[in-house]
């Protein structure tokens, strides 16, 4: 059997509090949050944030966005901290984004120090012949807190694209929920290149746009921040949670289902173990299998024109009513209506 140590979990304090915590607390504390009432129930005192080394676990930095979004109460909260997020502060990793050869190795290098740059919304990334997609994988259950994160995260990226080569970009947001009355701030802060009732939320750029030159980039600073950064990420006692790995392993599967027992073997775990740790992490198995199908649906019909059929081939659904339920349940959209939404 695996040891616990192999993954990540929800408990494991491994953020460091000067990182995103930092950003987040200084947003609040900017607009006049008291500091006790901020961090009330996460285990933490103010004077920790400002020692050098102190690491918060998942769940520490979940119930203090939980706490800044009902004290901050406002439309443009998530917005202003994705603008702080990207490229951040983080030292050698912030500096592996500024000195990337390309923008898409900036977002390559996002994805893969995801557990220093995003630690509880891992961006991943996928390309086509035409564009650039960027999803969002959820590292543990995110609750409440998911669209307010999704559009920290998407602002963040929208910034750091920004910031590299000097000029707005052309980013396409697709978004899984309906257009709330505060539509002003997308506008402000990510454009108006907005589809909302999306099925996958995601953002994608045309390909012409990520192989752009960083406008400072440094080759002799690259070297240095890379090896800088894969000393801190060999220092983590992992690099994915559970779900991630989970996620990651189903998708590679491709089309074929699999049941939770037979993804419990291939991890050496138990059914009960395998299924109390996804649970402990705030998820479950047929979220994560769920989310990886409808990601798939979305990858066959927009990248590679797939017909209902095919993808229904594809996930290995032989019957046409049983794939019409798949996909409503998956995407809330019918097979013709999903098709329509993507093409309109």
């Amino acid at each position: 059997m695996s040891s616990d140590a192999t993954w990540l979990d929800i408990d494991s304090r491994v953020i460091l509090a000067g990182h995103q915590p930092a950003c987040l607390i200084d947003l609040a504390l900017g607009r006049g949050i008291d500091s006790h009432r901020l961090l009330r129930g996460s285990g933490l005192f103010y004077e920790d944030l400002l020692l050098p080394d102190t690491r918060l676990s998942a769940a520490q930095y979940l119930r203090l966005l939980d706490n800044a979004r009902t004290l901050l109460d406002a439309a443009d909260s998530s917005f202003l901290l994705g603008q702080r997020l990207l490229p951040g502060h983080y030292g050698a990793a912030s500096n592996l984004l500024l000195h990337a050869d390309t923008l898409l190795q900036a977002l390559e290098r996002l994805a893969s120090c995801r557990a220093l740059l995003s630690p509880l919304l891992a961006p991943r990334l996928h390309l086509d012949d035409h564009h650039v997609y960027l999803y969002w994988r959820e590292t543990f259950g995110l609750g409440r807190n998911r669209r307010f994160l999704l559009e920290a995260g998407m602002t963040a990226v929208t910034s750091l694209g920004r910031s590299l080569v000097g000029q707005a970009l052309p980013w396409e947001y697709q978004l899984g929920w309906a257009q709330p009355d505060y539509v002003e701030q997308y506008w402000v802060h990510m454009g108006e290149r907005l589809r909302f009732e999306a099925p996958v939320s995601c953002m994608r750029l045309p390909r012409e746009y990520v192989v752009r030159k960083p406008v400072a980039a440094s080759a002799m600073l690259e070297q240095i921040a890379a090896q800088q950064t894969r000393q801190i990420l060999q220092g983590l006692p992992a690099s994915d949670s559970l779900s991630e790995a989970v996620f990651d392993h189903l998708y590679l599967e491709g089309g074929r289902r699999v049941g939770q027992e037979q993804v419990a073997d291939h991890f050496m775990l138990s059914a009960a173990t395998f299924k109390r740790r996804l649970q402990r992490d705030g998820t479950g198995f047929q979220s994560i299998l769920d989310s990886v199908h409808a990601q798939r649906a979305l990858e066959l019909y927009q990248s590679r024109g797939y017909s209902h059929d095919q993808v229904a081939a594809n996930l290995q659904v032989s019957d046409r009513t049983n794939f019409r339920r798949l996909l409503k349940r998956l995407t809330g959209k019918s097979p013709d209506s999903l098709r329509i939404w993507l093409k309109s």
